[in-house]
C-alpha cells in the first residue's frame, strides 16, 4: 500500500469516527438511559472479550511475562470481596469499598512499573511498594473506585489512544476528530430537548445509580449530598439522576462516552486487527457474548453481576496499555515541538 493510500485510509477511517460520535451523540440526547443498557449488554460484553484477546496477542504491553497474572488476581480479588465476602457478611460496606479501592490503586499503579521497569526483580520491588502505599488510596476512593474504571476509562483513555493516533500519523483529521470528541459534550451542557425514560430502564439502570449519585454530588454537594442518611435525601439524590436537567444531561455524557467507546473499538477492526486469531478462540468469543446477552435479556441485573469480573478483568488488563499511551504522547509531543520526524512506536511485549 503507497503512503498515500495509507493517508487516504487513516482519513476515511477518522471521519468515519466522527459520523459515529455524531450518531452516539444524536441518540444519546432522546434515549440516554435506554442507549446506555443497550450497548452495555450488547457492545460490552463483545469488546470485554475481543480486547482481552488482544490484548493476550501484544503481550498485554508491559515487560514482564506474568505481569498480566497479577493483574488477573488483583480483579478477582476485587470480585471476591463485592460479590462473596460483602454478600456474606465477612466484611461491612465501608471495608469492602475501602479494599475495592486499593485494589484498582495497586493495579493500576503496577501497570506502570510494569511499562516502564525492564528487570523482573525492579518490577516486583516496585509493586511491594505500591502494595504498601495503597493505605493512602481510601483518600482518593471516587477517583479509583468510581470514575477510574467507568469514565475515565471509557472517555479520557479513549480521547488519550485517538490523540496518541493522530500524533503518530500527524494525522489533520485524526486531530479534528478529537476536537470533535472533546466538543460533543459541550453540546449536553447547552442543549436540552425533552427525553423521558421507559419502565425497563428504569428498572435495571438501577445497578449504575451510583455512578450518576457521585457525579452529581460533585456537582452541588449541598443538594446531592453523599452518603445519602434519609429518606428525603435519597428522593432527592433518584430525583436528580432521572428528572433534573444537569442529571439527564451527565446521563447523556455517560450514554455517548460508552456507546462511543464500544464502537471506536470496532470501527478500528481492520487497523488493530483483533480479529485476526485462531478459529477456534473466535468461536469461544462468539459464544460467550451470545450468552452474555441472553443473561442481559433474561435479566439484567443478573447479567451485570455475572459480567462483572471480566468487566474490571479488561479494564485492568489494559492498564499498562494506558500508560504506555500517556507516554507515547509525551514522547511524540517532544518530537513535534521540536520539530523531529522520528515518531515514537509502542511498547511491546518481548517475544515468548
Amino acid at each position: 500500500m503507497s503512503a498515500t493510500d495509507s493517508i487516504k485510509n487513516t482519513d476515511n477511517l477518522n471521519y468515519l469516527n466522527i459520523g459515529l460520535m455524531l450518531l452516539a451523540c444524536g441518540v444519546a440526547f432522546f434515549v440516554p438511559f435506554e442507549l446506555f443498557l443497550i450497548v452495555y449488554a450488547v457492545l460490552g460484553p463483545a469488546h470485554y472479550l475481543t480486547e482481552i484477546s488482544w490484548l493476550h496477542e501484544r503481550k498485554y504491553f508491559s515487560r514482564g511475562k506474568w505481569d498480566f497474572v497479577f493483574l488477573s488476581l488483583a480483579a478477582i480479588a476485587l470480585f471476591v470481596t463485592s460479590y462473596v465476602l460483602r454478600p456474606n457478611g465477612v466484611v461491612t460496606g465501608e471495608q469492602s469499598q475501602t479494599y475495592s479501592t486499593a485494589f484498582v490503586y495497586i493495579a493500576f499503579i503496577s501497570a506502570l512499573a510494569m511499562v516502564v521497569l525492564k528487570t523482573a526483580f525492579q518490577r516486583l520491588l516496585a509493586v511491594l511498594v505500591i502494595m504498601v502505599s495503597a493505605i493512602i488510596s481510601k483518600s482518593a476512593m471516587v477517583f479509583f473506585s468510581v470514575f477510574l474504571p467507568t469514565l475515565i476509562h471509557v472517555y479520557l483513555f479513549t480521547g488519550l489512544f485517538m490523540l496518541y493516533g493522530a500524533m503518530k500519523g500527524r494525522s489533520k483529521s485524526g486531530y479534528l476528530s478529537c476536537l470533535v470528541f472533546i466538543l460533543i459534550p459541550f453540546l449536553f451542557v447547552f442543549i436540552h430537548p425533552e427525553s423521558g425514560i421507559s419502565e425497563w430502564a428504569r428498572r435495571d439502570y438501577s445497578k449504575f445509580e451510583g455512578l450518576n449519585l457521585y457525579i452529581l454530588n460533585l456537582w452541588d454537594s449541598n443538594i446531592y449530598s453523599l452518603p445519602v442518611t434519609t429518606k428525603s435525601g435519597f428522593d432527592t439524590m433518584i430525583s436528580g439522576i432521572y428528572q433534573s436537567q444537569v442529571g439527564v444531561a451527565f446521563m447523556r455524557f455517560i450514554a455517548f462516552a460508552y456507546t462511543y467507546h464500544y464502537l471506536n473499538w470496532f470501527s478500528k477492526t481492520t487497523v488493530i486487527k483483533w480479529h485476526q486469531i485462531p478459529k477456534m478462540r473466535m468461536t469461544v468469543i462468539v459464544v460467550l457474548w451470545l450468552v452474555s446477552v441472553g443473561l442481559y435479556y433474561y435479566d439484567y441485573r443478573l447479567g451485570f453481576d455475572v459480567l462483572f469480573l471480566i468487566s474490571f478483568l479488561h479494564v485492568f488488563l489494559e492498564f499498562p496499555l494506558n500508560h504506555v499511551s500517556f507516554i507515547g504522547i509525551y514522547t511524540e509531543a517532544k518530537a513535534i515541538f521540536s520539530g523531529s520526524s522520528v515518531q515514537a512506536q509502542p511498547i511491546k511485549g518481548k517475544k515468548r
